[in-house]
């Protein structure tokens, strides 16, 4: 497997007081670096999430977050999973990443999307256009991106944005810059960027959702001349992991009686067991067709469980076979 990520999307922890909620988040990350987890992600969202908890309940501001997790961890990786195309200018976001991956020492991630979010839109003062706008912002904020971090002045005149001899020093630590990941799997548009684009993508889904984005990617691949083997593709899902399998059941029930939940939808995003059963579902996704695996734990990030998840996972899964 290329890619083991930990993606942390709540930051609502009985018992811990806001002055020691980072030091908390940072020992989470430092567990999953221990543990053999290869990156850290949070969510770029200003409101907390349906189905994780009230829109009300505390989310940090991702860079400022990943900048602080950086000091604190030597070797994850960090991004945002995934930035929205509309919270911020193209060029600025490449600064703020660059400035991530000095401080991390080349550790930083771009992870960027189409933003989907309206509540946190209207509330924030941000437009929200429509869907096919969003995607021609996220087509130009990649290629911005892209020049910010592989050349010294960077110059682009496009619909929605435009940059003219915008520098960026000092230059990112990262040879060719932060690879960038472009989150979503849509079919028409989303995915040619990757195959356009990226170094990397994420998608949900199960194994047969896997199975068929990657047969849409690889076609689009075909098109722009591309080796599919040349993007790091992965699978943003929920992990619950305990020593046997009625205890990770008792867990899952938990939260599917947390009130707000839709339970339908919750269920199709987790994965939970005992080692062994959650080895054999991850492989069976890595084996539809990604090279890597991303899991949060929403209400159940405790140490012991991150550390099992990663010994039971990291360098004990292959990548896809074909």
């Amino acid at each position: 497997m290329k890619l083991l990520g930990f993606q942390i999307p709540n930051f609502t922890f009985p018992g811990v007081p806001d002055d020691r909620l980072f030091d908390h988040i940072a020992g989470l990350a430092s567990t999953a670096e221990g543990a053999g987890f290869d990156a850290a992600f949070v969510m770029d969202h200003f409101y907390q999430l349906p189905n994780i908890g009230p829109r009300t309940e505390p989310m940090l501001e991702a860079y400022t977050l990943l900048s602080g997790i950086a000091a604190r961890t030597s070797r994850l990786r960090l991004g945002a999973l995934v930035t929205g195309v509309t919270y911020r200018n193209p060029a600025l976001l490449a600064k703020t990443v660059t400035t991530l991956d000095v401080v991390s020492s080349g550790r930083a991630i771009l992870g960027i999307g189409a933003a989907w979010n309206e509540d946190e839109h209207n509330g924030y003062g941000f437009e929200f256009p429509p869907v096919g706008e969003r995607l021609s912002r996220l087509e130009e904020a990649v290629r911005i991106c892209r020049q910010m971090f592989t050349q010294e002045e960077a110059d682009f005149e496009g619909r929605f944005y435009r940059v003219r001899g915008a520098l960026n020093f000092p230059r990112p630590v990262r040879k060719g810059g932060p690879p960038i990941m472009i989150g979503g799997g849509g079919e028409q548009r989303t995915l040619k960027f990757v195959a356009q684009y990226a170094d990397m993508c994420n998608i949900f889904g199960d194994v047969e959702m896997v199975r068929h984005k990657m047969a849409v990617l690889a076609e689009h691949c075909r098109a722009a001349g591309r080796d599919p083997k040349s993007i790091v593709k992965t699978r943003l899902g929920s992990l619950i992991i305990r020593k046997t399998q009625a205890e990770a059941d008792r867990v899952l029930e938990g939260i599917l009686q947390r009130p707000g939940v839709d339970r339908g939808r919750v269920l199709g995003m987790f994965i939970a067991g005992d080692p062994d059963r959650v080895t054999r579902e991850a492989q069976a996704l890595l084996d539809a067709g990604l090279d890597g695996l991303i899991f949060n734990m929403p209400h159940v990030e405790d140490p012991e469980a991150i550390d099992l998840a990663g010994r039971t996972l990291a360098g004990r899964l292959e990548p896809a076979r074909t």
